[in-house]
């Protein structure tokens, strides 16, 4: 059966963070800088923060060819949405992050490694669509708050205690107490009923 060329050759999936590294030319040394703008493939971070999907996402990066493969090195920085963790505001920022990553050539001693970590050149290509998703999820807060000192949301009514009237709260009856008090309404209306009554 006829094989379609390159059958079975793992390729590069398609995302906006492939760089072909063609000229590079596997010579140690070859320098190729990169500054150009990408749009963000998905929404890339952490729960309450992350770069939106279709942002742009700015490279600032310096791609060289070293002995075991392509060595990629700068800045990525993009614009980030969510929301904060105490109040659920929205919440509008930047993020720039700093990029080390080795792409493994082919047949080299690195590429043999068992370490999925380690990036691969394929097809002349390199993916740096995970190394940006590791290195925003490590610089982004697990916590993103709107002011240092936010109070968060009202339990009882869920309201932003910030944006609040001042002294906002709920009078609650402790539930313990919470039964004997549904029971000394009654009491006392049949009790003022017979002082009235009395005075009549």
């Amino acid at each position: 059966m006829a094989r379609h060329p390159g059958a079975g050759m793992k390729a590069v999936k398609a995302s906006p963070f492939v760089v072909n590294v063609a000229r590079l030319g596997r010579r140690p040394g070859a320098l190729m800088p990169l500054q150009e703008q990408r749009s963000s493939p998905s929404r890339i971070g952490l729960d309450l923060m992350a770069i939106p999907p279709h942002a742009a996402v700015d490279l600032d990066l310096r791609v060289e060819s070293v002995s075991e493969g392509v060595l990629v090195t700068g800045v990525v920085s993009a614009p980030t949405a969510g929301e904060c963790a105490r109040c659920l505001q929205p919440l509008t920022g930047d993020i720039e992050v700093e990029l080390t990553e080795l792409f493994a050539y082919p047949d080299s001693t690195t590429d043999a490694t068992t370490d999925d970590e380690i990036g691969r050149v394929v097809d002349d290509s390199v993916d740096l669509e995970q190394a940006i998703v590791d290195a925003v999820g490590l610089a982004l807060p697990l916590s993103p708050l709107c002011e240092p000192d936010c109070p968060g949301l009202c339990p009882d009514c869920g309201v932003a205690l910030a944006s609040a009237e001042p002294g906002h709260h709920h009078d609650k009856i402790d539930p313990r107490w919470a039964k004997l008090a549904e029971m000394a309404g009654p009491l006392g209306s049949q009790g003022t009923e017979s002082n009235d009554d009395g005075e009549r």
